[in-house]
């Protein structure tokens, strides 16, 4: 399934238009991470663990929303929007949405 920002798809025709489509995924951030993520911060680098949650958690919700896309009957998402919001009380919370529209190419 193609999933794309753009509003239009190159050499594909949009026949149809079936509405907006959304994935959500909220994961939170265990304390080993935290911790490790802290000493990277002191002494400089990548916080490979936090890195790779957010890859898993786009990649979840992208599911979700071409999921949603094919109830609908559709064959692509165009227009895609990510987002990432920290949230919780302590912000040990991190929401992935993304949200697109559902189309027949």
């Amino acid at each position: 399934m193609t999933v794309t920002t753009t509003p239009t798809i190159e050499g594909k025709p949009i026949q149809e238009y079936l509405g907006i489509v959304t994935g959500e995924v909220i994961v939170g951030a265990n304390i080993f991470r935290d911790l490790f993520a802290n000493i990277r911060d002191i002494v400089g680098g990548r916080s490979g663990s936090y890195e790779r949650i957010l890859r898993e958690a786009r990649e979840r919700a992208i599911e979700e929303l071409q999921a949603e896309c094919g109830t609908l009957g559709g064959n692509a998402v165009v227009g895609i929007d990510l987002d990432y919001e920290v949230i919780g009380d302590t912000g040990s919370m991190l929401m992935v949405s993304v949200s697109g529209t559902a189309v027949k190419v």
